[in-house]
């Protein structure tokens, strides 16, 4: 059966519905008209204002402004993409040329429900500005956690920015966004307020959208007026849809169940299920209306050489009576012979299938040998030779491609533990049965060959019982592949701010233990290693605990070897938003950034709050910035765990309040290093380990009843979890209880 142009456009909307608002062109399951009846549900309404010329689309009675709804020829619905995009809005901070601030706006993006999400394959967080920083907070269905990422710009003239077209940290950055987002909060700060750029770049902007659709300009988009109608109008924001929240196994057959005939259900990939229906091959049409998807007439475009009949979903091609052959495009058909010419064309055509199967294992043979060049090019690129002469007495540490490939059954998406923001982490078995984390690294510079190899060798020689140990790398791919030692219980992090319950083995005594343990390692790597070791990311995820609770130090993917009298001036820096040292923000990170880093772990131990908790009161949100007011106030005790107050002694608590402090101090001169930080912690241990509550009452009533007066309910507020988009090396991913998020309709807003 033919389908006609006029046939499919009578199916893109319900019988009596409009199919167009202005230039848009609304196909079912959406539809036209608020509660109308036209579309599959009334989140799928689409609100057409007519009193604008031409007419605006809205989704559902929110301000999202639609201008595409995926579809492809004859204006059939797109089911392979199953998006829409809708206009952008950008978050921004400009300046007066003395650093005051001039105009700020942020941005806030909400799905409202769980149908629509944000697509992490289109969509990227930009920056533009040569002295900011863009942060982005959100909510992820996927992994039923929220998340935060973000990224840093540099420049100091306009002529350094490149005008290519490319976002390379240099005036402009992006970053990536997981998937599942339902909900997205952009901001931009700066760090100088850029008095130093200001002639050129006043303002700073940050929007989330469809990476493809911008093209950077370089220092021209800093002074174009028009950068921000550019922007909203341009690049949009992309949002992924399904139908429902149950999968196709779980509607086959019921009424809930909108694939119409000839169709096939697809489950949504956004991870909180839903589905969607597409056309079987051979046949076009909506699939969510009856009639449903309907035979193409393939034979209309003259697909056969020889005679086409239409089947359906198909077709045959055939050759004339008195032809021969199959009568495909460029086969075609042959008149017949006589019975000598036929058996001739059979011998040669055996002869010519002999010669194929010879080239085609001379082929392989060739392509083989290829393959095996290109990994000893890979292992020359990579610095496979100089590791070689680095490591003469340690090759076992050089692990072959054939291996890992084996150890992760063809790195499997079922072994994938992770992945973070410097590669993705597999589980491996070796042949000896040695379970392994398998880390696939970002892409290595050339001129970075020598410093990865150095450090290689450096960490393949760390040798303490609280650091995770790097086995070995694998250096026959085009990205180096690095083998870790596998640690499966878990991070601090999960153990910390778990939703399952308190963790009955987390005392004060372990938390102290583990804050040993992790400081012992760090000053070990600031001092004791043969060169030392910057980590840059720590924080309670990177900090890891094997099956008998003992403390490993993980993920090196933002460690640096150099001498602490020279700062780590990268543009792009590194680290996680609540950990980052301000000071290394501006100045380059030193053993410094280590040491207030790993303050605010020790802060989290101590009270059990996120670094960064957005669902907290605004003096409340930077863990860091309130524990130094609550200090300074005299408020330690009621903001702390209250395991820890319990179990503490009041010493104690004081000494390791006042030494988190000190960690946390804007300058970083002024901070001890990690070494002092580990012996003060160790010199806690043998303080009176009674509670403050069973110190002498003559000394400390009156201190305990101000405690109890001002925090009776101090203990009863909601955890939040909040997970970086980042996973360490060696762990082995924890799943988290879902978080319900649903609103009536999309919203965004500045």
């Amino acid at each position: 059966m033919s389908i006609e142009s006029t046939n499919m456009t009578s199916h893109i909307a319900k019988p009596g519905c409009q199919t167009k608002c202005g230039n848009l062109t609304v196909p079912y399951p959406f539809g036209i008209g608020i509660d109308a009846g036209c579309s599959i549900d009334s989140i799928f309404d689409i609100r057409c204002d007519v009193s604008s010329d031409p007419p605006i689309a809205y989704l559902n009675s929110g301000a999202s402004n639609v201008i595409n709804i995926s579809t492809r020829a004859l204006e059939v619905i797109d089911i392979s993409t199953s998006q829409i995009r809708v206009r952008n809005i950008l978050a921004s901070k400009c300046y007066e040329q003395n650093g005051e601030l001039a105009s700020q706006e942020i941005m806030f993006i909400n799905t409202g429900v769980s149908f629509f999400t944000l697509s992490e394959k289109d969509n990227r967080l930009s920056l533009l500005g040569c002295d900011d920083l863009a942060m982005g907070f959100g909510f992820s269905l996927y992994e039923g956690r929220n998340f935060s990422t973000g990224c840093v710009t540099s420049c100091s003239r306009g002529k350094d920015v490149s005008n290519d077209g490319a976002c390379s940290g240099i005036g402009c950055c992006q970053a990536a966004i997981p998937k599942g987002l339902t909900t997205f909060l952009g901001i931009v700060t700066s760090g100088a307020n850029h008095t130093n750029v200001w002639s050129f770049n006043p303002c700073g902007y940050a929007f989330l959208g469809e990476h493809e659709k911008f093209k950077f300009r370089g220092a021209s988009d800093f002074t174009d007026p028009n950068f921000v109608r550019r922007i909203v109008n341009d690049v949009p924001i992309v949002l992924d849809w399904a139908l429902g929240t149950k999968n196709c196994s779980e509607v086959r057959n019921t009424t809930a169940d909108f694939c119409m005939e000839h169709s096939l259900c697809v489950d949504s990939e956004s991870g909180r299920g839903g589905y969607r229906c597409i056309c079987e091959e051979g046949y076009a049409g909506n699939p969510y209306l009856s009639p449903g998807c309907q035979d193409i007439d393939e034979c209309a475009t003259n697909p056969c050489d020889g005679i086409c009949t239409n089947t359906l979903g198909g077709f045959q091609c055939s050759c004339p009576k008195g032809y021969f052959g199959d009568g495909q495009k460029g086969r075609g058909c042959q008149k017949e012979h006589n019975f000598p010419i036929l058996k001739l064309s059979l011998g040669l055509g055996l002869g010519l299938l002999s010669v194929l199967v010879s080239i085609t294992w001379i082929y392989l043979g060739l392509k083989r040998r290829k393959i095996l060049k290109l990994r000893e090019k890979f292992f020359e690129k990579n610095g496979g030779m100089l590791l070689k002469q680095q490591m003469s007495s340690n090759l076992n540490k050089v692990f072959t491609f054939e291996e890992l490939k084996k150890a992760t059954n063809n790195f499997a998406k079922d072994r994938i533990l992770g992945v973070g923001g410097n590669g993705v982490v597999y589980k491996g078995i070796l042949l000896d049965q040695r379970i392994v984390a398998i880390k696939k690294s970002k892409q290595l510079e050339q001129n970075q060959i020598e410093e990865f190899i150095n450090e290689v060798v450096i960490l393949t020689q760390i040798n303490h019982k609280n650091v995770v140990k790097l086995l070995g790398c694998c250096l026959e791919t085009e990205v180096p592949l690095l083998v870790y030692e596998y640690i499966s219980h878990g991070t601090l992090h999960h153990h910390i701010h778990t939703k399952n319950g308190e963790m009955p083995w987390l005392s004060f005594q372990n938390r102290l233990r583990i804050a040993i343990e992790s400081a012992d390692a760090f000053s070990y790597l600031h001092s004791a290693a043969s060169i030392p070791i910057l980590h840059r990311d720590i924080k309670s995820a990177n900090i890891l605990l094997d099956d008998y609770y003992t403390t490993k130090i993980a993920d090196f993917g933002a460690s640096r070897l150099r001498p602490f009298d020279q700062a780590d001036m990268s543009s792009l820096i590194p680290g996680t938003l609540g950990y980052l040292d301000p000071e290394g923000i501006q100045l380059g990170l030193s053993d410094k950034s280590d040491v207030y880093s790993f303050g605010v772990v020790l802060a989290e131990l101590l009270t059990g709050r996120e670094a960064i908790d957005l669902t907290l009161p605004n003096k409340e949100k930077s863990l860091a910035a309130y524990f130094k007011v609550s200090m300074k106030e005299n408020r330690l005790f009621q903001i702390l765990h209250h395991r820890v107050l319990k179990e503490g002694s009041l010493d104690q608590l004081n000494a390791v309040g006042e030494l988190v402090v000190r960690c946390l101090n804007t300058k970083g001169e002024e901070r001890p290093t990690m070494r002092e930080v580990a012996n003060e912690l160790e010199g806690f241990t043998k303080y009176n380990i009674r509670s403050w509550a069973h110190h002498d009452q003559e000394n400390n009533q009156l201190q305990m009843e101000e405690m109890i007066s001002e925090q009776n309910d101090l203990y009863t507020a909601q955890m939040h979890t909040s997970t970086n988009f980042d996973t360490s090396p060696s762990v082995q991913q924890s799943s988290e209880d879902s978080v319900k998020h649903e609103e009536p309709s999309l919203m965004i807003n500045n």
